[in-house]
């Protein structure tokens, strides 16, 4: 039993930098040819790019707005034209912020309402079309959504809604053969080091005694969008060390 992505297609958004350029690296690394997309220009771009091509296949770098819907329908022509159909689908692109919830201003509910849920509702939607029986649906989650966290009120409830949103998918599409599941990172460590009290908080709190890496989330993401999960649908996978 072999974790194969060779000639799998797939779309990952917000691919540059943490969890998402883990994801992208690990699904390109595993077979895949994998099209992703990044709100700004930069030098995490830049090297993703320069390591893809060292990995090699059919991979591309798109700018994209996943809350616009005239770019989101820009980023899946794109997927057309260079890969022709997809095979997986994750959803990672998202913002946070940290505003107690007496002075969340409406503009900034707004903000993170229409990135974190408005773009996996666009990107899940415009992708229809261009997904083949047996694709996967994979939506980045956070342990966050079930336990709450102080300040992040909004940003807790947008990932609240992709476990409904993926509850109801999985049931309404899967007739059509596809899988929809979350996966829940919880306290992971990326190019960004937490605090030194941030990070040894968290240790104390998690059992296996250290933070998670964006390639512990690649790994449960590459199980997903594989052929071993044929048979998991609408399921929450927490990734999150035991906290």
């Amino acid at each position: 039993m072999e974790l194969k992505l060779t000639g799998k297609k797939a779309l990952v958004t917000g691919g540059s930098r943490g969890i998402g350029r883990g994801i992208v690296l690990g699904l390109a690394r595993a077979g895949a040819d994998v099209v992703t997309c990044y709100r700004t220009e930069s030098e995490a771009v830049t090297s993703l790019a320069r390591e893809l091509k060292e990995i090699g296949g059919n991979h591309q770098l798109v700018k994209a707005d996943v809350s616009d819907p005239a770019e989101v329908d820009a980023l899946v022509e794109d997927c057309r034209t260079s890969l022709g159909s997809l095979d997986v689908v994750v959803h990672n692109a998202g913002v946070i912020s940290h505003v107690p919830f007496a002075e969340l201003p409406v503009e900034e509910w707004r903000r993170v309402v229409e990135n974190n849920l408005g773009g996996p509702y666009l990107v899940t939607q415009r992708a229809l079309p261009l997904l083949s029986a047996g694709a996967s649906i994979i939506f980045i989650g956070s342990r966050v959504a079930t336990v709450g966290i102080p300040l992040r009120s909004h940003y807790t409830a947008t990932k609240a809604g992709l476990v409904g949103l993926t509850r109801s998918l999985a049931k309404e599409l899967g007739p059509r053969g596809l899988r929809v599941n979350v996966v829940a990172p919880g306290p992971i460590e990326t190019e960004e080091p937490a605090p030194a009290e941030v990070r040894e908080r968290y240790q104390k709190m998690i059992p296996l005694g250290r933070l998670g890496t964006p390639e512990d989330v690649a790994g449960v993401v590459a199980f997903l969008a594989s052929d071993l999960s044929r048979f998991v649908n609408g399921e929450t996978i927490n990734v999150d060390g035991g906290i």
